[in-house]
């Protein structure tokens, strides 16, 4: 049987971003999960049934230690001569593709969930804009997650056209619509939870999935909640997600009112996010930059509307009107009117409700997803065959 790598920076993007992807593949390819922190990675293949190999990655610019990677990993490439290494996030993508470049593996793939360098500036942005520009070059192909994210790619001169596709509809896997189902709840678990939360159990409730840093959206989600919550004093806002003050702050203030307002609720990380959507009316998610956001099809999977930015992944998953509304990114007052209307106007609520579940299943099933990528590698194995 042919070799698949499939490498990430570190394990939670194997365990979130490709859930089950990797255990489905290894029925046709044998599979190799390549990521850092050994003992979390060699969990992921137990739990998975896959072979791992661990390489220290950082997800920092770290010269030295990207070189030490490199070299580990071009002698495994030697060693095992995959068919296909496919990598995912930045630092990934430009260790792997360039050791198997280097290595000789036929097919070099790598998936583009997001540009976090445009929120950069300076010489860092100049360095980080080569490197992205480098890894696509190096690779057979690249897989935007999301149409938009095809068009600035293309638009910032990093690929041409022809080295680009997006697979299906977007996405870096689907979703699995029936673990994200809102019938599994019934409403006495649900009035558990609020009572166990705190928060009242008539309350109108907006939630928040996702880290709690700056680039979310956050600073203007609790600033438009509070100023909202003065008139309508019924409403509650949960936020699910780890702070991470040290890396992208909120604002001191912002960070305060998140500790200490009545109606402001925080859950911390969460491995399983269904039971929080169940007890929530409509998901808030005023994001910068996305690639292809797996929160917002979990909420409408879940029949929870979307208010998101207009940024891509969000506004090819959301249709103003349809199963959401789109607002313009950080715009506090666009996101205040919003979740404003929402409340208050209860035909359209039922309306993206009653939409969201049905379009999430029509276009972004996980298995639909992973048969379009399979479907792919063995185009791929076909042309390379024929080489």
């Amino acid at each position: 049987m042919q070799k698949l790598v499939r490498i990430t920076t570190i394990p939670l993007s194997l365990e979130k971003l490709l859930e089950g992807q990797l255990t489905f593949m290894n029925q046709y390819y044998e599979v190799i999960a390549v990521s850092a922190e050994k003992e979390r990675l060699a969990q992921y293949g137990t739990n998975n049934k896959v072979r791992t190999f661990w390489v220290e990655m950082t997800r920092a610019i770290t010269p030295l230690e990207d070189i030490k990677a490199l070299v580990k990993l071009y002698r495994f490439f030697k060693q095992e001569k995959p068919l296909i290494v496919h990598t995912h996030t930045p630092k990934a993508g430009i260790v792997g593709i360039l050791a198997g470049k280097l290595a000789g593996v036929p097919i070099r793939l790598h998936t583009v969930a997001g540009l976090p360098l445009l929120e950069t500036k300076g010489n860092k942005r100049k360095i980080l804009d080569w490197v992205e520009a480098f890894t696509y070059r190096l690779a057979t192909r690249v897989y935007p997650n999301s149409f938009e994210l095809r068009k600035i790619i293309v638009d910032h001169g990093y690929a041409k056209p022809q080295k680009l596709k997006v697979l299906g509809k977007g996405s870096s896997n689907g979703i699995d619509t029936g673990y994200f189902d809102p019938s599994q709840f019934n409403q006495e678990e649900k009035f558990k939870l609020k009572s166990e939360l705190g928060i009242p159990r008539e309350d109108f409730t907006f939630i928040f999935v996702g880290r709690l840093v700056s680039e979310k959206g956050i600073n203007e989600l609790v600033l438009s909640f509070i100023e909202l919550q003065k008139s309508k004093p019924d409403i509650s806002l949960l936020l699910v997600g780890p702070f991470e003050q040290e890396l992208d702050p909120l604002d001191h203030q912002v960070f305060q009112n998140i500790k200490s307002h009545p109606k402001i609720f925080t859950t911390g990380y969460q491995q399983d996010v269904r039971a929080y959507f169940s007890i929530s009316d409509v998901l808030a998610f005023p994001s910068y930059r996305e690639g292809f956001p797996n929160v917002v099809m979990q909420a409408n999977a879940m029949g929870l509307p979307a208010i998101v930015s207009d940024i891509n992944g969000c506004n090819e998953i959301i249709e103003e009107g349809i199963n959401g509304m789109i607002i313009p990114v950080k715009d506090r007052n666009a996101l205040l009117n919003s979740m404003s209307e929402i409340i208050e106007n209860t035909v359209l609520r039922s309306k993206l409700a009653q939409n969201a579940r049905k379009l999430i299943q029509m276009n972004y099933e996980r298995g639909l997803f992973w048969e379009n990528l399979l479907k792919e590698y063995k185009e791929l194995e076909a042309l390379n065959k024929h080489d």
